[in-house]
């Protein structure tokens, strides 16, 4: 398996005069379509396995967010029209005369992560579920299942990764997790789920827009909304600060006016109530964060099978290259992974490997090669063993 590692060209990003990040959080709509068609997948995986002893061929990998309609209001508003969802795809329907209930699957599993996730949502009045799953192909049913060894890629997609985060993109990450963190929730009650990061940097100077949504009934007028924006704001420069030790500033929902009806409040804690809708893809890629100055592939990782998807599979081990190479080549300073496949090809065997390092002494770089190539090819070789730890989930793909 030939695996090229050349040095990488070209500036960092974190070295650029200029840089964007951003972070959708874990109530964006576009999050949760990624999180509700992830959370199909595995829960069609662990029933393959219970019932047949093997993950049997899906993808449920398309989902829609239509936003519903509320009025929100101080002390406690209301949803006038529920949020519809679709979660679409294919799936094996049935297995050995046993029928698979996949729409019972998709809504009772929905409604299971939106109640975990959304505080202030009624995933029974406030949400719609239409699955919209239909049987698998024959083609991909039957290459899903053929041969020995190391599954067969069913698709010819890419995958990319970096490492390590820059200043800019751990800040972006740290704040967003810090604001929807449980203990933040415990303490700050008032701080919606759906919370978006956008960061920029200018020279070593980095500022922060968050957009969070302010739950209604627990403000009771606009005094009180503005004292919990306040604290939100100082929770994320904390969390900046942590990361970024200075040259940090915050804001917080920069569109607020000054009457009530320009205000983010909202009923449920997510944008989705109202009007603001949602599509698998469009939001974090695997490592968490939309960074368009650097790698990054489009594919939509969430809800693909585990097994044979090299456009789940192979975002995630790229990123866990580039990390591994970083961590154990000390001369390396920053490195890139892309991974290639080709439909029908073992999935451990990539059709291109391309690894690029910034070391410190470039000159290094023919006596690292080996090992380089080594650290790669140990990542590939557990390929067909990750499915493990996304039905288990141990690999966040947002």
């Amino acid at each position: 398996m030939d695996v090229s590692v050349t040095a990488l060209q070209g500036p960092s990003p974190a070295s650029l005069p200029l840089e964007m990040v951003e972070r959708k959080g874990l109530g964006h709509p576009d999050t949760i379509c990624d999180a509700l068609a992830e959370n199909l997948s595995v829960a069609l995986s662990r029933f393959y396995v219970e019932r047949f002893g093997a993950i049997l061929h899906h993808n449920v990998d398309k989902a829609l967010l239509w936003g519903g309609a509320s009025r929100p209001a101080f002390g406690g508003g209301e949803v006038r029209s529920p949020i519809e969802i679709y979660l679409a795809g294919r799936a094996t329907a049935e297995f050995k005369g046993v029928k698979v209930p996949i729409d019972e699957i998709a809504v009772e599993g929905s409604r299971a992560w939106l109640r975990k996730h959304l505080r202030f949502l009624d995933a029974t009045r406030h949400v719609l579920i239409h699955p919209l799953v239909r049987p698998t192909s024959t083609d991909l049913a039957s290459l899903f299942s053929r041969g020995t060894g190391a599954p067969r890629a069913n698709d010819t997609s890419l995958g990319m990764g970096y490492a390590p985060l820059d200043t800019l993109e751990s800040a972006v990450l740290a704040v967003e997790r810090r604001l929807n963190a449980p203990e933040t929730k415990s303490a700050h009650p008032a701080a919606g789920e759906d919370i978006k990061v956008m960061g920029a940097r200018r020279g070593d100077a980095i500022q922060l827009t968050v957009a969070c949504a302010i739950v209604d009934r627990q403000v009771a007028d606009m005094r009180e909304y503005f004292a919990r924006k306040a604290e939100v704001a100082a929770l994320a420069l904390a969390a900046a600060r942590e990361v970024a030790a200075a040259g940090v500033e915050v804001e917080v929902n920069t569109a607020d006016g000054d009457t009530p009806e320009s205000l983010y409040l909202s009923v449920t804690g997510t944008s989705a109530e109202a009007g603001d809708d949602g599509q698998v893809g469009r939001g974090n890629r695997v490592n968490g964060l939309i960074t368009p100055y650097r790698p990054m592939s489009m594919e939509a990782a969430a809800g693909k099978n585990p097994v044979t998807h090299v456009g789940k599979i192979y975002n995630v081990l790229a990123n866990r290259i580039a990390r591994d190479i970083v961590a154990k080549i000390e001369d390396a300073q920053e490195t890139y992974c892309g991974l290639l496949s080709q439909i029908g090809r073992p999935i451990d065997q990539p059709q291109v490997i391309d690894v690029k390092v910034r070391l410190h002494d470039p000159a290094a770089l023919e006596s690292l090669r080996p090992r380089i190539a080594e650290l790669t090819r140990s990542h590939l070789a557990a390929a067909g063993s990750l499915w493990r730890e996304f039905i288990d989930g141990a690999a966040p793909l947002w």
